[in-house]
């Protein structure tokens, strides 16, 4: 069936007609089967890593490779693929990742000291212009390469017992001491021309998981007091009746929740509080989806079943008069709203409540049905939603609101793995497995739950 409106579609673009081709019915399983494919398809056949973007082709992005090391898993699980088929490619992934170039130069190399570059160029996956080597998209691909070291298990198999193997010595040679500044506190990353960025990891957002993957390392292990410097900064406060650790976009309540099952574990702030980072994510996407609802700012479209703000494409980076009000809009910008700021222009982004779907199963299953079946024609493809609307930005050329053309790796990925983790805890379950990940979650001070065991 997905082929034939693959095709009927290239064949109305071809003919110049605007021929609506019939809505399909929305499902967790469509929608997974479809987000799967972003990875599948799209990743590039020579290098085996994923584009931070498609249809616009820019460059990978290691991140994106990350989510889709994960997905691959989902896809062997849901049939998708077979094992051997994913075991292939993840092989393929990580053999290219260990042999890319490492070291100093400004050119020519894909990282240094095990970490890598936020993007690499689409031929030879090598450092794309002048972006910066990465602490938090290293630690995002890490994930990803950790979920496949403990999933591929077969002790027979040699296909994966040489996953386990090259994906273990990736891990161990991240040098994560390198990264942490004097205050012992971890750099955002390096430029190879100036040095290490002046903005650090500090809670609270997306980098739970690169701090504890940092903390279990056994080659580059970061101070015993690196969590504790981490949770220091935590601002918490009741946003739109709901109490958590603010932070405004939702990704950052999302991404380190994909690989680790925080439910009912504690560290020592949570245990102060009585309370565990799932309930704080399951707040803080009530939160901003209440905000939404409020639509203190009134743009149009926003509503109990239509809601998310998060990192995400926009129309445009500039202020633009529309029906009489001067209106800021952006282009890509983590959009988000919570007590310590609020950055908004109107932008939807469907991975704000897929990325949220074990926290908030009914709400984000409503959104994401209302946003594939009205908006079906202009926000869902072959590869899923793409990543953003806006229905207040509106001109001759866009009549109906702002559609993004594009579909995002890094927003792709937590749709799939947190619908999967929701349905099977497939991820968590995976990394519940892996030491690193365990011995992270010790030193940083976690107890109790699943950590029993």
């Amino acid at each position: 069936m997905r082929n034939w409106i693959v095709l009927l579609c290239l064949f109305f673009m071809a003919c110049g007609s605007k021929v609506a081709l019939p809505i399909v019915k929305y499902s967790n399983e469509e929608l997974k089967k479809r987000t799967f494919e972003y990875f599948w398809q799209t990743t590039d056949k020579q290098n085996f890593q994923v584009p931070d973007r498609y249809p616009t082709l820019t460059f990978s992005s290691i991140a994106a490779t990350g989510f889709g090391l994960s997905s691959y898993l989902v896809g062997i699980e849901n049939k998708f693929i077979t094992r051997s088929q994913g075991a292939e490619r993840v092989l393929s992934t990580l053999k290219f990742l260990s042999n890319l170039p490492q070291g100093p130069a400004m050119s020519g190399v894909g990282g240094h000291k095990g970490f890598f570059y936020h993007f690499l160029t689409l031929d030879k996956g090598e450092r794309f212009k002048q972006v910066e080597l990465s602490s938090i998209d290293t630690g995002l691909l890490m994930a990803g390469v950790l979920s496949c070291m403990s999933y591929f298990d077969a002790e027979n198999n040699p296909i994966e017992k040489e996953i386990r193997q090259v994906a273990d010595a990736l891990y161990r040679r991240v040098d994560w001491q390198w990264m942490m500044k004097s205050n012992g506190v971890m750099s955002m990353g390096w430029h190879p021309e100036k040095g290490f960025i002046q903005s650090e990891w500090a809670g609270y957002n997306e980098a739970m998981v690169l701090i504890i993957m940092a903390m279990g390392s056994p080659s580059f292990p970061i101070h015993d007091n690196a969590w504790s410097k981490w949770c220091a900064t935590y601002p918490v406060d009741t946003f739109y009746s709901y109490k958590n650790v603010q932070f405004d976009p939702l990704f950052g309540h999302q991404y380190s929740h994909i690989w680790i099952d925080f439910r009912g574990i504690q560290d020592s702030f949570m245990r102060v509080h009585n309370d565990d980072y799932f309930k704080n994510s399951h707040n803080a996407t009530l939160s901003n989806r209440a905000y939404c609802v409020a639509n203190p700012m009134k743009w149009q479209g926003y509503h109990e079943n239509q809601w998310g703000l998060t990192a995400c494409d926009g129309p445009i980076n500039r202020k633009i008069n529309i029906d009489g009000k001067e209106r800021q809009f952006y282009d890509y910008r983590a959009r988000g709203a919570a007590s310590i700021q609020i950055v908004d222009d109107g932008t939807i982004a469907p991975t704000a409540a897929g990325g949220s779907f074990p926290f908030t199963p009914k709400e984000s299953e409503a959104c994401l049905k209302y946003m594939w079946e009205t908006h079906y024609q202009s926000l869902v493809g072959e590869y899923g939603f793409k990543d953003a609307f806006n229905l207040t930005f509106k001109n001759e050329k866009h009549p109906d609101g702002w559609f993004d053309i594009d579909y995002l790796g890094i927003d792709q990925g937590p749709i799939l793995l947190m619908l999967q983790n929701h349905e099977t805890e497939l991820i968590w379950n995976v990394m519940k497995k892996n030491p690193y990940i365990i011995a992270g979650l010790r030193r940083a001070g976690f107890k109790g739950g699943w950590l029993k065991e």
